[in-house]
């Protein structure tokens, strides 16, 4: 019998498919359009298709791994829940007040994104606990039964319940969300102490918002792919991506649903690392550019960025997710000129329906799809393998038309969009990289995605990158991940601690407890033995401070050697990110962190034999391709990726075509295909 392992990431575009055969250790990819108007039946549908085509008869599935854009798109397009809100008197306005910054100091008109529970849904309890864990005032049953009741008679579909310091003692909150539960029936439920039990009340809130507004969302998509999945023949415990690179099972990514706004791009890093590390490069600065967004994020010592809060479509989160900064270009974004007269590339895009012009499903602006179809550096007459035809000459027209607004040619014009999303996508590298102390000449630069090769070669060039790691199959990289991810937990408790020696002793205890919840997991999921992993860390900063910096604890049973470590290796991250320490100062731990994970067992990858340099045997075609460094077509080899053997060399200029991406290899640049045949670009002969 056939052993399966399945990767599924539903994007805007295009949703991927990824299979292991557990017996031969063989890779699969399957690729369709996405279905936005519902995406479980894209994904049902592709993992039925690709079993039916890779597996045989017998094939069983033994893991079902999905990577999903859903609770980031009901947050950016508003689409959530109905929701209401009980949280201290005098409180209810927190969630507009915020911390009364602006995103963009000096921009008088931008507006704040507006509240997902308005004002009239947000009622006050009278409770106080004081911050020591004191009562103060017990919350009264009646008076909480009423609030209750008035959020039932205002149709609420989901509730959230956040009290100032519940993450001391969540009692009162495990109340009234007890209260709810009897008074509100099916309605979703959720409580600032078990989405985010830390302290910052503002961001606490705003994560437990969220949560509420995603929860029917989430666990309506889910019950609707979960039957689609049986009736395709998948039995086995799906899993879902959470944003920190993880897994966990559909029943807590519906109570949880916040941990999953950034599902989708975690897993391309998974991938990312996977793919480092089978090859032995630990620190890469990822690509991951796909239909209507690029993801980028960094990778240090073969261990990605992370972060504990973030903005997403302006609302802050507080939960572990991998460091990805988004920005809106993609293949589908839009090019139009602005009322000043500039060429401007997205955000806008046309996503998977009706997709670039090039595809013929109705859309009359250009894109940056369109742009390379119009250069030829994207094959001009099929995608997918010859599975989706492509139109140029639509293209052309719309790109030529543009470009009388900027007296410009209609391949001037494509290069130029070609330009502007290459500098929109290295300004982002350089918030990731430069802006937090990373010189990104000393990484190795990993684009995936479908865009993600066809523009590395210019954005490395742009950055002064010296090399490019194309990974076997980039477009499906994401899907690849679901296969390589652990499951994960994440524990945190917040209590403020001087770093000293009358500290060390409630440093362990708090560190013993986050352990403790760790265990009662691990015996949850069913995860044994040496399958089970724990990383310790806190977030630290020197005592006045209001930012913390999150650093490695380690496990040392000597109470001196414990202090010190922990404040030299704080110091070392105050240095990197501020280029100075303060030695004269106190240093205060704030939040105690554990990350516990279920290892899952990797496939082995085997290094295969060098065929020598000669690709001559991989070559397909030639065509056209419009260089915009002399503005003018040259002819270009075009390669079968499937065809190319380790050892083979490709002088630019030259395309790379496969089912999943395309790779544009620059004139002046060198493409060598490695023992796992990956694409590695370097600058001259290499």
């Amino acid at each position: 019998m056939t052993s399966l392992r399945i990767g599924v990431d539903s994007g805007g575009t295009f949703t991927d498919v990824c299979l292991l055969d557990e017996t031969t250790g063989l890779f699969s990819v399957w690729k369709l359009s996405s279905t936005p108007q519902d995406p479980s039946e894209a994904i049902a549908n592709g993992a039925r298709e690709a079993v039916a085509r890779f597996g045989g008869d017998d094939a069983a599935v033994s893991f079902f791994g999905h990577g999903t854009t859903v609770a980031t798109n009901a947050l950016i397009q508003g689409r959530g829940a109905r929701a209401g809100l009980i949280t201290n008197d005098g409180f209810r306005d927190l969630l507009d007040l915020g911390r009364q910054t602006r995103p963009h100091l000096y921009d008088l008109q931008t507006d704040k994104p507006p509240a997902l529970i308005p004002r009239d849904r947000r009622l006050e309890v009278r409770e106080r606990l004081l911050y020591d864990g004191t009562v103060e005032r017990e919350p009264d049953e009646g008076e909480v039964r009423d609030m209750a009741r008035k959020l039932r008679d205002m149709d609420v579909e989901a509730a959230a319940v956040c009290f100032l310091y519940s993450f001391v003692d969540p009692k009162h909150e495990a109340m009234v969300a007890r209260i709810l539960e009897e008074e509100l029936g099916d309605a979703f439920i959720t409580a600032s102490h078990q989405v985010c039990p830390e302290f910052r009340e503002f961001e606490r809130l705003s994560t437990t918002v969220v949560n509420a507004f995603l929860g029917p969302v989430m666990k309506g998509y889910l019950s609707r792919l979960t039957p689609r999945l049986k009736d395709a023949g998948i039995t086995v415990q799906p899993h879902i991506t959470q944003s920190n690179g993880g897994t966990i099972t559909f029943e807590t990514a519906s109570t949880l649903p916040v941990r999953t706004v950034l599902s989708g791009p975690s897993t391309g890093v998974v991938g990312a690392l996977e793919t480092g590390r089978i090859v032995g490069v630990d620190d890469i600065i990822t690509f991951d550019m796909g239909g209507t967004s690029t993801d980028v994020s960094l990778i240090q010592n073969a261990r990605p960025e992370t972060t504990t809060e973030a903005i997403v479509h302006g609302y802050p989160i507080k939960v572990p997710m991998i460091d990805i900064h988004t920005v809106g270009a993609g293949g589908g974004s839009i090019a139009y000129v602005d009322s000043g007269g500039f060429l401007k590339v997205g955000p806008r895009s046309a996503g998977a329906a009706p997709g670039p012009i090039c595809y013929g499903l109705g859309n009359n602006e250009p894109t940056v799809t369109d742009a390379n179809v119009v250069m030829q550096i994207l094959n001009p007459t099929e995608l997918l393998g010859g599975r989706m035809p492509i139109d140029r000459e639509p293209a052309l027209r719309a790109i030529e038309k543009l470009g009388e607004h900027l007296n410009l040619s209609a391949l001037e014009t494509a290069a130029g969009i070609a330009r502007v999303v290459t500098a929109n996508m290295a300004r982002a590298i350089r918030l990731i990289s430069v802006q937090r102390g990373h010189d990104p000449r000393e990484y190795c630069l990993m684009p995936f995605g479908g865009g993600g090769p066809v523009h590395a070669g210019r954005l490395a060039r742009e950055l002064g990158m010296r090399r490019i790691l194309v990974p076997r199959n980039p477009g499906i990289l994401c899907a690849l991940g679901l296969l390589l991810t652990d499951l994960r937990h994440d524990l945190s408790v917040t209590r403020r601690l001087p770093v000293e020696t009358a500290s060390a002793g409630a440093i362990r205890d708090s560190m013993a407890i986050l352990r403790q919840d760790a265990d009662a997991w691990f015996a949850k999921e069913n995860v044994t033995g040496d399958r089970r992993r724990l990383v310790a860390s806190a977030d630290m900063r020197y005592a006045g401070q209001n930012y913390e910096l999150n650093v490695p604890v380690p496990n040392l049973e000597d109470d001196t050697a414990l202090l010190e470590t922990l404040t030299a290796n704080f110091n070392d991250a105050y240095s990197r990110l501020y280029d100075y320490t303060a030695p004269e100062e106190a240093i205060e731990i704030v939040t105690f962190r554990v990350e516990a994970y279920g290892v899952v067992e990797k496939p082995q990858f085997s290094a295969n034999p060098d065929c020598g340099p000669d690709a001559s045997a991989a070559i397909t075609d030639a065509r056209e391709v419009y260089m915009p460094e002399t503005a003018n077509f040259e002819e270009t080899k075009i390669f079968d990726r499937d065809r190319l053997q380790t050892g083979n060399r490709i002088a630019g200029p030259a395309v790379v075509e496969q089912m999943d991406s395309t790779t544009f290899v620059l004139p002046g640049q060198m493409a060598i295909v490695d023992p796992y045949h990956n694409l590695v670009i370097q600058e001259g002969d290499a």
